[in-house]
């Protein structure tokens, strides 16, 4: 099989039909071949998500917070999730820190990069820094944050060997999550 020399694909126009939180845009795609056809992009830019774990207590906090699309596909009122958010600071780092301390009330203490990739890159343009991170002191309870009006999450700590059962019962079903969960347990199996 031969393949083309100019296999290339331009973006001819993209039209912008939504402006808030997200951007989408509809994209007008020159493919090799020279038709064109068009791609929907939602468009909110870079993000992080971090797993924090208390090596010594062998915890981690995960928050529980409502998200829309969840429950408009799966009827599924809250999910329990790795501390995210969209990238809003002068770099990642700075920005996990925020994060933590907004969604779970908590501060971090080592930060460990563990990959930068592409949630979902047939649909999104969101590229995601994934952290690994320590916490440090005293159990922690049930704790309410969220800064915003339309963000409510419940920071809850929990034993990472009962995430590790969670994630292989497949009851914990977020993708970014289970990414860095399994990530611990491959580096730090000691601590499962």
């Amino acid at each position: 099989m031969t393949q083309s020399n100019n296999d290339s694909v331009e973006i001819v126009e993209a039209r912008e039909i939504y402006a808030g939180w997200t951007e989408l845009l509809i994209a007008t795609i020159r493919l090799p071949d020279g038709r064109t056809i068009k791609r929907e992009i939602e468009d909110h830019g870079e993000a992080v998500c971090v797993l924090p774990y208390h090596p010594l207590r062998k915890t981690a906090v995960l928050v529980r917070q409502s998200r829309v699309p969840v429950l408009y596909a799966a009827k599924r009122q809250h999910m329990l999730e790795a501390i995210a958010g969209v990238v809003e600071d002068k770099d990642a780092a700075t920005c996990v820190h925020r994060e933590a301390m907004e969604e779970a009330r908590l501060s971090l203490d080592a930060l460990e990069h563990v990959f930068t990739a592409w949630t979902m890159p047939g649909l999104s343009t969101e590229l995601m820094h994934f952290y690994l991170a320590t916490y440090s002191g005293e159990p922690r309870p049930d704790t309410p944050a969220g800064v915003d009006e339309d963000e409510a999450t419940l920071a809850i700590e929990f034993k990472l060997a009962d995430l590790a059962q969670m994630a292989d019962k497949n009851a914990l079903p977020d993708a970014k999550t289970l990414v860095l969960l399994q990530t611990l347990r491959l580096r730090r199996p000691d601590l499962f």
